[in-house]
Protein backbone atom coordinates (compact mmCIF):
# COMPACT_ATOMS: atom_id res chain seq x y z
CA UNK A 1 0.00 0.00 0.00
CA UNK A 2 1.07 3.62 -0.57
CA UNK A 3 2.56 5.44 2.39
CA UNK A 4 2.57 9.21 2.74
CA UNK A 5 4.87 11.48 4.71
CA UNK A 6 3.54 14.29 6.93
CA UNK A 7 5.48 16.80 9.03
CA UNK A 8 5.61 15.80 12.74
CA UNK A 9 4.42 19.18 14.01
CA UNK A 10 1.42 18.99 11.70
CA UNK A 11 0.49 15.56 13.06
CA UNK A 12 0.99 16.66 16.68
CA UNK A 13 -1.29 19.66 16.17
CA UNK A 14 -3.89 17.48 14.44
CA UNK A 15 -3.80 14.99 17.31
CA UNK A 16 -4.28 17.73 19.90
CA UNK A 17 -7.26 19.15 17.96
CA UNK A 18 -8.91 15.76 17.59
CA UNK A 19 -8.48 14.96 21.28
CA UNK A 20 -9.69 18.43 22.29
CA UNK A 21 -12.85 17.83 20.26
CA UNK A 22 -13.36 14.74 22.42
CA UNK A 23 -12.96 16.69 25.66
CA UNK A 24 -9.26 16.14 26.40
CA UNK A 25 -7.49 19.22 27.84
CA UNK A 26 -4.91 20.59 25.35
CA UNK A 27 -1.92 19.96 27.64
CA UNK A 28 -2.94 16.32 28.08
CA UNK A 29 -3.69 15.98 24.38
CA UNK A 30 -0.21 17.27 23.61
CA UNK A 31 1.37 14.42 25.63
CA UNK A 32 -0.76 11.81 23.87
CA UNK A 33 -0.17 13.23 20.40
CA UNK A 34 3.56 13.65 20.94
CA UNK A 35 3.94 10.09 22.22
CA UNK A 36 2.17 8.69 19.16
CA UNK A 37 4.07 10.82 16.66
CA UNK A 38 7.36 10.02 18.40
CA UNK A 39 6.64 6.30 18.05
CA UNK A 40 6.10 6.85 14.32
CA UNK A 41 9.37 8.80 14.08
CA UNK A 42 11.21 5.96 15.81
CA UNK A 43 9.83 3.54 13.24
CA UNK A 44 7.36 1.92 15.65
CA UNK A 45 4.17 2.61 13.69
CA UNK A 46 2.43 -0.16 15.59
CA UNK A 47 2.31 2.28 18.53
CA UNK A 48 1.88 5.48 16.57
CA UNK A 49 -1.10 7.37 15.21
CA UNK A 50 -2.61 4.06 14.15
CA UNK A 51 -3.90 3.94 17.75
CA UNK A 52 -5.60 7.35 17.89
CA UNK A 53 -8.94 6.10 16.49
CA UNK A 54 -8.95 3.38 19.17
CA UNK A 55 -8.42 5.97 21.89
CA UNK A 56 -11.18 8.11 20.42
CA UNK A 57 -13.65 5.23 20.54
CA UNK A 58 -12.81 4.60 24.20
CA UNK A 59 -13.19 8.27 25.08
CA UNK A 60 -16.60 8.34 23.41
CA UNK A 61 -17.80 5.25 25.25
CA UNK A 62 -16.61 6.57 28.61
CA UNK A 63 -14.38 3.55 29.19
CA UNK A 64 -11.48 6.02 29.28
CA UNK A 65 -12.01 9.43 30.86
CA UNK A 66 -11.14 12.53 28.85
CA UNK A 67 -10.07 14.45 31.95
CA UNK A 68 -7.36 12.57 33.84
CA UNK A 69 -7.59 13.20 37.57
CA UNK A 70 -5.51 10.70 39.58
CA UNK A 71 -5.71 10.38 43.36
CA UNK A 72 -2.86 9.53 45.73
CA UNK A 73 -3.61 6.29 47.56
CA UNK A 74 -0.28 5.88 49.36
CA UNK A 75 2.85 7.99 49.86
CA UNK A 76 5.86 6.77 51.84
CA UNK A 77 8.27 9.33 50.44
CA UNK A 78 10.21 7.33 47.86
CA UNK A 79 7.12 5.30 46.91
CA UNK A 80 3.76 6.60 45.73
CA UNK A 81 0.65 4.76 44.55
CA UNK A 82 -1.77 6.61 42.29
CA UNK A 83 -5.34 5.69 41.43
CA UNK A 84 -5.59 6.52 37.75
CA UNK A 85 -9.41 6.48 37.86
CA UNK A 86 -9.60 5.34 34.23
CA UNK A 87 -7.67 8.35 32.97
CA UNK A 88 -5.59 8.47 29.80
CA UNK A 89 -2.59 6.15 29.98
CA UNK A 90 -0.02 8.56 28.53
CA UNK A 91 -1.07 11.33 30.89
CA UNK A 92 -0.87 9.04 33.90
CA UNK A 93 2.50 7.62 32.83
CA UNK A 94 3.92 11.12 32.40
CA UNK A 95 2.68 12.17 35.84
CA UNK A 96 4.19 9.01 37.29
CA UNK A 97 7.48 9.84 35.58
CA UNK A 98 7.58 13.38 36.92
CA UNK A 99 6.73 12.18 40.41
CA UNK A 100 9.25 9.33 40.34
CA UNK A 101 12.02 11.68 39.15
CA UNK A 102 11.13 14.19 41.86
CA UNK A 103 11.33 11.51 44.57
CA UNK A 104 14.57 10.10 43.14
CA UNK A 105 16.18 13.54 43.41
CA UNK A 106 15.35 13.49 47.13
CA UNK A 107 15.72 9.84 48.08
CA UNK A 108 17.97 8.41 45.35
CA UNK A 109 15.06 6.24 44.22
CA UNK A 110 11.50 7.00 43.22
CA UNK A 111 8.81 4.38 42.64
CA UNK A 112 5.32 5.20 41.42
CA UNK A 113 2.61 2.62 40.92
CA UNK A 114 -0.48 3.47 38.87
CA UNK A 115 -3.76 1.65 39.43
CA UNK A 116 -6.62 1.45 36.90
CA UNK A 117 -4.98 3.23 33.99
CA UNK A 118 -5.19 2.78 30.22
CA UNK A 119 -2.86 1.96 27.34
CA UNK A 120 0.04 4.44 27.37
CA UNK A 121 1.57 3.87 23.95
CA UNK A 122 5.32 3.28 23.81
CA UNK A 123 6.97 2.68 27.19
CA UNK A 124 10.29 3.95 25.87
CA UNK A 125 8.76 7.39 25.37
CA UNK A 126 8.65 7.84 29.15
CA UNK A 127 11.82 6.03 30.22
CA UNK A 128 13.90 7.91 27.66
CA UNK A 129 12.56 11.17 29.02
CA UNK A 130 13.78 10.25 32.49
CA UNK A 131 17.13 9.09 31.12
CA UNK A 132 17.61 12.35 29.24
CA UNK A 133 17.38 14.08 32.62
CA UNK A 134 20.17 11.90 34.00
CA UNK A 135 18.22 9.07 35.64
CA UNK A 136 17.97 5.33 35.12
CA UNK A 137 14.32 4.38 34.57
CA UNK A 138 12.29 1.17 34.42
CA UNK A 139 8.64 1.11 33.36
CA UNK A 140 6.35 -1.92 33.30
CA UNK A 141 2.73 -2.36 32.32
CA UNK A 142 0.26 -5.18 31.82
CA UNK A 143 -2.07 -5.60 28.88
CA UNK A 144 -5.10 -7.54 27.70
CA UNK A 145 -4.68 -11.29 27.06
CA UNK A 146 -2.72 -12.04 23.91
CA UNK A 147 -0.58 -15.11 24.65
CA UNK A 148 -1.22 -18.54 26.11
CA UNK A 149 0.76 -19.76 29.11
CA UNK A 150 3.62 -22.01 27.99
CA UNK A 151 2.03 -25.33 27.14
CA UNK A 152 -1.51 -23.90 26.79
CA UNK A 153 -3.54 -22.81 23.77
CA UNK A 154 -5.84 -20.08 25.09
CA UNK A 155 -5.06 -16.44 25.87
CA UNK A 156 -4.41 -15.74 29.54
CA UNK A 157 -1.58 -13.16 29.62
CA UNK A 158 -0.89 -9.89 27.84
CA UNK A 159 2.22 -8.85 25.95
CA UNK A 160 3.01 -6.96 29.19
CA UNK A 161 5.79 -4.78 27.77
CA UNK A 162 8.55 -3.09 29.73
CA UNK A 163 11.27 -0.56 29.09
CA UNK A 164 14.62 0.33 30.65
CA UNK A 165 16.48 3.50 29.71
CA UNK A 166 19.65 5.05 31.10
CA UNK A 167 21.91 8.02 30.40
CA UNK A 168 24.43 7.19 27.70
CA UNK A 169 27.61 8.76 26.34
CA UNK A 170 27.68 12.34 25.06
CA UNK A 171 24.25 13.23 26.42
CA UNK A 172 22.60 10.33 24.65
CA UNK A 173 20.45 7.51 25.95
CA UNK A 174 20.65 3.72 25.91
CA UNK A 175 17.21 2.14 25.97
CA UNK A 176 15.14 -0.94 25.32
CA UNK A 177 11.37 -1.37 24.97
CA UNK A 178 10.03 -4.84 24.34
CA UNK A 179 6.90 -6.93 24.54
CA UNK A 180 7.25 -10.44 25.89
CA UNK A 181 5.65 -11.95 22.82
CA UNK A 182 7.40 -12.64 19.52
CA UNK A 183 6.01 -9.29 18.39
CA UNK A 184 3.79 -6.54 19.76
CA UNK A 185 0.15 -7.03 18.81
CA UNK A 186 0.13 -3.57 17.22
CA UNK A 187 2.61 -4.80 14.61
CA UNK A 188 0.03 -7.35 13.47
CA UNK A 189 -2.58 -4.59 13.18
CA UNK A 190 -0.03 -2.53 11.22
CA UNK A 191 0.64 -5.43 8.84
CA UNK A 192 -3.11 -5.58 8.24
CA UNK A 193 -3.20 -1.84 7.50
CA UNK A 194 -0.36 -2.30 5.03
CA UNK A 195 -1.92 -5.33 3.41
CA UNK A 196 1.13 -7.43 4.26
CA UNK A 197 1.41 -11.01 5.56
CA UNK A 198 2.99 -11.72 8.94
CA UNK A 199 5.76 -14.26 9.62
CA UNK A 200 4.58 -17.68 10.80
CA UNK A 201 6.62 -17.23 13.98
CA UNK A 202 4.41 -14.37 15.22
CA UNK A 203 1.02 -15.90 15.98
CA UNK A 204 -1.31 -18.86 15.83
CA UNK A 205 -4.77 -18.74 14.24
CA UNK A 206 -7.78 -19.37 16.52
CA UNK A 207 -7.64 -23.08 15.64
CA UNK A 208 -4.02 -23.33 16.82
CA UNK A 209 -2.19 -23.49 13.49
CA UNK A 210 0.59 -21.07 12.44
CA UNK A 211 -0.72 -18.24 10.27
CA UNK A 212 0.58 -15.49 8.01
CA UNK A 213 -2.81 -13.72 7.92
CA UNK A 214 -2.86 -10.61 10.19
CA UNK A 215 -6.62 -10.93 10.72
CA UNK A 216 -6.22 -14.49 11.98
CA UNK A 217 -3.23 -13.47 14.10
CA UNK A 218 -5.23 -10.77 15.88
CA UNK A 219 -8.01 -13.22 16.66
CA UNK A 220 -5.65 -16.03 17.62
CA UNK A 221 -2.76 -16.29 20.07
CA UNK A 222 0.55 -14.45 19.96
CA UNK A 223 3.60 -16.62 20.47
CA UNK A 224 5.94 -15.76 23.37
CA UNK A 225 9.46 -14.52 22.73
CA UNK A 226 12.15 -17.06 23.64
CA UNK A 227 9.59 -19.79 24.37
CA UNK A 228 8.93 -20.42 28.05
CA UNK A 229 11.15 -17.48 29.04
CA UNK A 230 8.84 -14.95 27.40
CA UNK A 231 5.86 -16.49 29.16
CA UNK A 232 7.57 -16.32 32.58
CA UNK A 233 8.68 -12.71 32.11
CA UNK A 234 5.17 -11.72 31.03
CA UNK A 235 3.70 -13.41 34.10
CA UNK A 236 6.00 -11.47 36.44
CA UNK A 237 5.32 -8.18 34.64
CA UNK A 238 1.65 -8.79 35.40
CA UNK A 239 2.61 -9.24 39.06
CA UNK A 240 4.57 -5.95 39.12
CA UNK A 241 2.10 -3.91 37.08
CA UNK A 242 -1.24 -5.37 38.09
CA UNK A 243 -1.13 -7.42 41.29
CA UNK A 244 1.23 -5.05 43.12
CA UNK A 245 -0.62 -1.84 42.20
CA UNK A 246 -4.12 -3.20 42.82
CA UNK A 247 -5.05 -3.19 39.14
CA UNK A 248 -6.53 -6.07 37.18
CA UNK A 249 -4.40 -9.02 36.08
CA UNK A 250 -4.60 -11.66 33.34
CA UNK A 251 -8.01 -11.85 31.71
CA UNK A 252 -9.28 -8.90 33.77
CA UNK A 253 -7.30 -6.42 31.65
CA UNK A 254 -8.84 -4.98 28.47
CA UNK A 255 -7.07 -3.52 25.45
CA UNK A 256 -7.26 -0.13 23.70
CA UNK A 257 -9.21 -1.59 20.77
CA UNK A 258 -12.06 -2.67 23.08
CA UNK A 259 -14.08 0.51 22.88
CA UNK A 260 -16.49 0.02 25.76
CA UNK A 261 -14.47 -1.94 28.33
CA UNK A 262 -12.57 -0.37 31.23
CA UNK A 263 -8.91 -1.25 30.76
CA UNK A 264 -8.00 -1.63 34.46
CA UNK A 265 -4.32 -2.03 33.53
CA UNK A 266 -1.58 -0.93 35.88
CA UNK A 267 1.95 0.46 35.62
CA UNK A 268 5.06 0.54 37.78
CA UNK A 269 7.62 3.31 37.24
CA UNK A 270 11.02 2.99 38.94
CA UNK A 271 13.61 5.78 38.76
CA UNK A 272 17.17 5.61 40.13
CA UNK A 273 19.57 8.53 40.55
CA UNK A 274 23.16 7.54 39.65
CA UNK A 275 24.38 10.34 41.92
CA UNK A 276 22.97 8.43 44.89
CA UNK A 277 25.46 5.64 44.13
CA UNK A 278 28.27 8.15 44.71
CA UNK A 279 30.07 7.77 41.38
CA UNK A 280 28.34 9.58 38.50
CA UNK A 281 31.60 10.01 36.56
CA UNK A 282 32.42 6.34 37.01
CA UNK A 283 28.94 5.35 35.87
CA UNK A 284 29.31 7.43 32.72
CA UNK A 285 32.74 5.96 31.99
CA UNK A 286 31.50 2.40 32.40
CA UNK A 287 28.52 2.94 30.10
CA UNK A 288 30.81 4.49 27.50
CA UNK A 289 33.13 1.48 27.81
CA UNK A 290 30.19 -0.87 27.30
CA UNK A 291 28.98 1.02 24.23
CA UNK A 292 32.48 1.20 22.75
CA UNK A 293 33.06 -2.51 23.30
CA UNK A 294 29.85 -3.66 21.61
CA UNK A 295 30.35 -1.24 18.72
CA UNK A 296 33.91 -2.49 18.13
CA UNK A 297 33.12 -6.22 18.05
CA UNK A 298 34.03 -8.14 14.88
CA UNK A 299 30.91 -8.45 12.72
CA UNK A 300 29.04 -11.67 12.16
CA UNK A 301 28.29 -12.73 8.60
CA UNK A 302 25.48 -10.70 7.08
CA UNK A 303 25.83 -7.71 9.41
CA UNK A 304 27.20 -4.25 8.59
CA UNK A 305 27.13 -2.71 12.06
CA UNK A 306 26.34 -3.42 15.71
CA UNK A 307 23.90 -1.06 17.42
CA UNK A 308 23.61 -0.32 21.11
CA UNK A 309 20.06 -0.47 22.53
CA UNK A 310 18.10 2.60 21.45
CA UNK A 311 20.40 3.49 18.55
CA UNK A 312 18.08 2.08 15.90
CA UNK A 313 15.33 4.44 17.08
CA UNK A 314 17.71 7.40 17.10
CA UNK A 315 18.77 6.62 13.54
CA UNK A 316 15.19 6.16 12.35
CA UNK A 317 14.13 9.48 13.86
CA UNK A 318 17.02 11.29 12.19
CA UNK A 319 16.16 9.75 8.81
CA UNK A 320 12.47 10.61 9.11
CA UNK A 321 13.16 14.18 10.18
CA UNK A 322 15.63 14.66 7.33
CA UNK A 323 13.03 13.30 4.89
CA UNK A 324 10.44 15.78 6.13
CA UNK A 325 8.17 13.78 8.37
CA UNK A 326 6.36 10.61 9.32
CA UNK A 327 5.33 7.86 6.94
CA UNK A 328 1.77 6.64 7.43
CA UNK A 329 0.36 3.51 5.84
CA UNK A 330 -2.53 4.18 3.48
CA UNK A 331 -5.10 2.59 5.81
CA UNK A 332 -3.71 4.40 8.86
CA UNK A 333 -3.94 7.69 6.98
CA UNK A 334 -7.50 6.90 5.86
CA UNK A 335 -8.52 6.07 9.45
CA UNK A 336 -6.97 9.32 10.69
CA UNK A 337 -8.78 11.34 8.01
CA UNK A 338 -12.08 9.66 8.88
CA UNK A 339 -11.61 10.39 12.58
CA UNK A 340 -10.79 14.05 11.93
CA UNK A 341 -13.87 14.43 9.73
CA UNK A 342 -16.02 12.68 12.32
CA UNK A 343 -15.07 15.11 15.10
CA UNK A 344 -15.15 18.17 12.84
CA UNK A 345 -11.41 18.82 12.62
CA UNK A 346 -10.03 19.80 9.18
CA UNK A 347 -7.31 17.48 7.92
CA UNK A 348 -4.21 19.40 6.72
CA UNK A 349 -4.17 17.91 3.23
CA UNK A 350 -1.67 20.46 1.99
CA UNK A 351 0.91 19.02 4.38
CA UNK A 352 0.85 15.55 2.83
CA UNK A 353 4.01 14.97 0.81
Amino acid sequence: MTEQRIAPDTLRALGVEILAALGVPPADGAIVADSLVQADLWGHQSHGLLRLPWYAARLRSGAMRAVTDPAVLSDTGPLVLLDGRDGIGQVLAERARLLAVERARTHGVGVVGVRDSNHFGTAMYFTRRAASEGFVAVLTTNASPAMAPWGGREKRLGTNPWSIAAPGPDGGVVAVDIANTAVARGKIHLAGNRGEPIPESWALAPDGRPTTDPAEGVLGVLLPMAGHKGYAISFLMDVLSGALTGSAVGTGVHGPYEAAERSRCGHLFLVLDPDAFGDRAGYEARVRQLVDEVKAVPLAQGFDEVFHPGEVEDRAEAVNLAAGGVLLAEQSLADLRALAADVGVPFPAEEVR
